[in-house]
């Protein structure tokens, strides 16, 4: 059985996603503060965290930042605030996806199912290699001779499609549907947006990301 950590500051919306997920089999761990759920992530077996942004004490995208820390596990922001800007700010904490209050039960469970579907995929071979990039699929990490990042779960699923068909020119849709595998209302800039945050963390991490990450302007991203 799959847990899922739940953070929350209201007590209600806590019971209403269990409401949600236990009937699906899924193990819940409900928590109201940011600080005592890292603790958790630090101790427990946990799959994949809900994490709502506006909380006292320590706000989601702290928390995720934090999270990131020492965790790939797959974080899903909810937020009630509609603001792009919100959005684009979660994922460059590292957060893999987010979700809008109020939402739908079913969408919510479509976007649980296909991050977990993904993180548990199991596959034979644990590397992939392009020139002198090693991507390995057991441990979501990207390496470079003596550079190294480690990937969201987003992050990972992009460069897996880019560096397994160098030089094919990806669409921003292609690449949607290939980080989200379900069926998504997702605007599109948020491949964007995480092509932006994935350039930033490569680059810190020492790789020559300009060599490599291109841009075909008006369609898409690839790897050369």
């Amino acid at each position: 059985m799959q847990t899922i950590l739940l953070v929350d500051d209201e007590q209600r919306m806590l019971n209403l996603l269990e409401l949600f997920l236990v009937p699906k089999g899924y193990r819940c761990i409900k928590e109201t503060s940011g600080i005592k759920a890292i603790d958790i992530l630090k101790k427990e077996k946990v799959s994949l965290v809900l994490l709502d942004v506006m909380m006292p004490e320590m706000d989601g995208w702290d928390v995720c930042k934090l999270i990131r820390e020492f965790s790939n596990i797959p974080i899903i922001m909810l937020t009630a605030r509609t603001d792009k800007l919100d959005v684009i700010k979660g994922l460059n904490t590292g957060a893999d996806d987010y979700i809008t209050k109020p939402f739908d039960d079913r969408e919510l469970l479509a976007r649980v199912h296909a991050l977990l579907r993904r993180s548990s995929d199991g596959t034979a071979d644990t590397i992939i290699m392009f020139k002198d990039f090693v991507l390995n699929t057991e441990m979501y990490s990207l390496h470079y001779y003596d550079c190294m990042s480690q990937l969201t779960l987003k992050e990972f699923s992009i460069i897996k499609a880019l560096i397994s068909r160098p030089t094919k020119t990806y669409t921003r849709e292609e690449l949607l549907n290939v980080a989200w595998e379900y069926e998504t209302e997702t605007d599109i800039r948020t491949v964007d947006s995480h092509m932006r945050n994935l350039r930033d963390k490569l680059k810190k991490a020492g790789f020559p990301t300009d060599d490599f990450l291109k841009t075909a302007w008006g369609i898409g991203y690839k790897w050369c």
